[in-house]
């Protein structure tokens, strides 16, 4: 009976956590932080509702002492969708959040301002308009000067196209540049290839083994497993590239996060079986077309010439071909304000947007 009701508190706190965990935001400006004065907070919401009525645009300003164990990524953007800034129409919201003891900060753009507001624009205006004065601790000026700068190209098409060619100016490489990232780029894919090539090659020839029942199932599968280790690590290799094209190209960046979000909801146990099922069928059919049909299973017994052949490098390389042995190595407080000046239009964010610190 105790060990139910302690289950049950542990479930109801958690419960509660997890509902408490983000602000419910009733002002365009909460300073749970308490890092500006009563009348700037009150000058910049005024001036924050007039730029809704004027545009339908949402721009909202949290600043909060700490993130605790969220990224501010994460935080920004779940506040963003719990709080539905901006538009349902439009998703036309923006929210500037603010951590005082994480010195960190991050505009968060909602899907129908990303055109406009890009991860380049939000960056810059962070890291040359608002930065600058955080490290003062002068923080409503940059916040108030970041949030008008967003008012201004959101305003103003024609000033952002300028400081979007400022961005583009500012981030042109010399040719030279390039040509060295080519052959960076060259000589990674080049050199992962090769390798993964190499050791996926043992793993079909692995499979090959076992089908003609020269190597032993178990000898096989203590076999397997290092060289699908070494094949992905040369895969990895070959892909470190990518890292360096999203800092050169915003757009391939958020197809990147796409894809990782998308494998993040995956079971990475499950990859593993296109990865060694296309070994076996690869296998397969090449003894197949050599005439091979006599297939056989051993459990333990291994044909010590086959062994000798086929894997002498991989057991000089690995220091012995006959045994193997593996090792795998906060909480918020609530504005107080009363005031119902801010109502979310049911916008959302995909994350969108940049972050900085200082």
């Amino acid at each position: 009976m105790t060990k139910k009701i302690c289950f049950v508190l542990l479930f109801v706190s958690f419960f509660v956590r997890s509902q408490e965990q983000y602000f419910q935001l009733r002002d365009f400006v909460t300073d749970s932080a308490a890092v500006f004065t009563v009348n700037d907070s009150q000058s910049l919401n005024q001036r924050l509702i007039e730029f809704e009525q004027e545009t339908s645009n949402q721009i909202v300003v949290l600043t909060i002492q700490r993130l605790g164990a969220n990224t501010i990524e994460s935080y920004a953007n779940a506040v963003f969708n719990a709080n539905k800034i901006g538009q349902a129409e439009k998703d036309n919201g923006i929210l500037i959040l603010f951590s005082k003891a994480d010195r960190e900060v991050r505009i968060e753009v909602g899907y129908g301002l990303e055109p406009y507001i890009t991860d380049a624009v939000a960056s810059r205006i962070i890291r040359n308009t608002m930065i600058p004065y955080f490290k003062e601790a002068a923080y409503y000026t940059g916040v108030e000067q970041g949030t008008e700068q967003l008012i201004t190209f959101l305003k103003n098409p024609e000033a952002l196209a300028e400081f979007k060619q400022e961005i583009e100016a500012e981030n042109k490489m010399p040719v030279w540049a390039y040509l060295i990232i080519g052959v960076l780029v060259l000589v990674f894919v080049g050199y992962g290839g090769f390798i993964f090539y190499k050791q996926y090659s043992k793993v079909i020839e692995i499979f090959r083994g076992l089908l003609l029942g020269k190597l032993g199932l178990l000898t096989g599968i203590l076999l397997l497993l290092p060289m699908a280790i070494s094949s992905l690590l040369g895969l990895v290799f070959a892909l470190i590239p990518i890292v360096i094209l999203m800092q050169l190209d915003p757009q391939l960046d958020k197809l990147v996060d796409l894809v990782f979000n998308s494998l993040a909801n995956v079971y990475w146990v499950g990859l593993l079986f296109p990865f060694f099922g296309l070994a076996y069928l690869i296998a397969f059919i090449k003894l197949k077309r050599r005439g091979n049909t006599d297939f056989k299973l051993s459990w333990f017994k291994n044909d010590k010439k086959y062994m000798s052949k086929t894997f002498s490098s991989f057991g000089s390389a690995s220091g012995s071909s006959g045994s193997y042995s593996g090792s795998s190595s906060s909480s918020f407080s609530r504005s107080s304000s009363s005031s119902s000046s801010f109502s979310g239009g049911g916008g959302s964010s995909g994350g969108g947007g940049a972050s900085g610190s200082w």
